[in-house]
């Protein structure tokens, strides 16, 4: 199970289909239908929220049933990303962007870890996330491999196609050598800006490619 918090990530889940195991909320809000509805006081909230400022509600569901990969379409897969708000959000992304399914590296962060629930904002519930032994999965895999790096084909002068993988790699190190040398294709953002200007956020970069992707492929 997973714990999910706030009024509006929780309806979110439930609209979305995602089986609740307890709601435990100081209103009477979700007084309705047969909601598993456990009434508490602020105290208790306090005590059993994870964030700094508990909100009013605080569900338990259950983690859904793994779906299988769907590959007549664009893919995400992340290399040991670990921060939870980056997963989070990229899961996010993915849902506004119509990727249905997310592959991750067995090292990358738990996609049921409550960080990453609060950063998808309900986005969980409709994106598919997959944790997999990413070397083997690129290997086999009948669609072509997009990895992403800082060196690498200008992403806004390449031709994509209709179906591909989308390679993400770690915060720190970006993708691993292993994994770049299942990469088919390197490509990249182009630096417009000042030369000493950082890489970009794994998020941040994931918005753009997805973006440019479907700039590209909905045509």
């Amino acid at each position: 199970m997973f714990v999910a918090e706030g009024l509006k990530l929780v309806e979110d889940l439930i609209s979305s289909g995602i089986k609740p195991h307890k709601i435990f909320s100081t209103q009477t809000i979700f007084r309705r239908g047969n909601l598993p509805l456990q009434l508490i006081s602020e105290a208790e909230l306090k005590k059993i929220s994870g964030l700094k400022t508990p909100q009013a509600v605080v569900g338990i569901f259950e983690i859904p049933e793994p779906q299988e990969i769907n590959y007549n379409q664009w893919i995400v897969a992340l290399d040991d990303v670990r921060d939870p708000g980056n997963l989070g959000t990229i899961i996010r992304l993915c849902d506004w962007f119509g990727i249905q399914n997310l592959v991750c590296s067995e090292t990358s962060v738990d996609c049921f870890n409550p960080k990453v629930i609060q950063a998808t904002m309900g986005s969980i519930a409709r994106v598919y996330v997959h944790y997999v032994d990413l070397k083997n999965f690129l290997k086999n895999a009948p669609l072509p491999v997009y990895g992403t790096f800082m060196i690498g084909k200008n992403i806004y002068e390449t031709s994509l196609p209709e179906n591909g993988i989308l390679v993400m790699g770690n915060e720190a190190n970006g993708i691993s050598e292993e994994i770049s040398n299942l990469c088919g294709q390197k490509i990249t953002i182009p630096k417009f800006g000042h030369k000493k200007a950082e890489s970009l956020n794994v998020a941040m970069a994931t918005a753009v490619f997805l973006s440019e992707i479907k700039r590209f492929t909905e045509k």
